[in-house]
């Protein structure tokens, strides 16, 4: 049997997913191993109980200053601006992206200043956002407004305008206006394919947030990792790496099932 006609099973594919992160793990262990043994003082490639040590006094003991725990807080904060960002990203998204889906003269008209805006390389735009909007929070979620949203408004009303023709013209014969065409034949066709967008879109979110956290934050996953990073702080840069990886996994993760969950018919169920 070729391979193109083998299907995976859903434990097998568990299994050989699973396999790669599992070999990489190993081979990580391996060379840390190797480097501890010739240079124990070794802070490269930190072994897991040097890492379980750097990480102890982040996730379970107050900061001396604020009383918080670290690990946590910084978890917190940039959870907090990253959904904030992601959920008006994908808001504008929606209803622009719906707009100029189905309005060929809106599409006309605005259509070339969303694609200018999209491919802006959003760090470029990040000293401007300091300047005008200031060090705190609405640069930060701004920047991953601007970084995604102008890309899901492209891909959404890409869609829409792709929908069948005939859709329009039946709808239109049975009396529907452009606003009900917009309401009742777009948008719940259009919801699957927004949920794939915000999947699509979590790893420049990601990315976006992180350099902000970098550049201009007192707390947060992005900030902590470039502050210890001047110590050479593996131990702790890993970790969270590790972590940040883990919590867009799962956001990836639980955006599928919710789309496999409300929209089965755009995922082949039935069929």
């Amino acid at each position: 049997m070729r391979w193109v006609n083998r299907h995976v099973s859903r434990g097998n594919r568990i299994f050989l997913g699973a396999a790669p992160i599992l070999l990489l793990v190993l081979l990580y262990l391996f060379l840390a191993a190797q480097r501890h043994a010739a240079n124990p003082m070794d802070k490269i490639l930190p072994l897991p109980g040097g890492m379980a040590e750097g990480m102890a006094a982040l996730l379970f003991q107050p900061d001396q200053l604020t009383g918080q725990f670290l690990f946590w807080t910084d978890t917190l904060a940039s959870l907090q601006r990253l959904g904030l960002g992601l959920g008006i990203a994908t808001l504008s998204a929606l209803l622009i992206g719906l707009v100029l889906g189905v309005l060929p003269p809106v599409r006309a008209t605005f259509g070339p200043l969303v694609t200018a805006i999209a491919v802006i390389p959003p760090i470029a735009l990040l000293p401007i956002l300091f300047v005008a909007l200031g060090l705190g929070e609405t640069a930060k979620v701004a920047l991953i407004v601007i970084g995604i949203a102008p890309v899901m408004v492209r891909d959404i009303a890409a869609y829409v305008a792709q929908l069948p023709r005939e859709q329009i013209i039946k709808a239109q014969t049975l009396g529907a206006s452009s606003w009900q065409i917009l309401i009742r034949v777009a948008l719940p066709q259009a919801m699957p394919r927004l949920l794939h967008a915000m999947r699509l879109s979590l790893g420049p979110a990601w990315v976006f947030l992180i350099s902000a956290e970098a550049i201009a934050s007192d707390v947060g996953l992005g900030y902590r990792i470039f502050l210890v990073r001047r110590y050479l702080a593996m131990d702790v840069i890993i970790p969270y790496v590790a972590w940040i990886a883990l919590l867009a996994i799962l956001m990836d993760f639980a955006l599928a099932s919710l789309s496999r969950r409300l929209f089965p018919w755009a995922h082949g169920a039935g069929h």
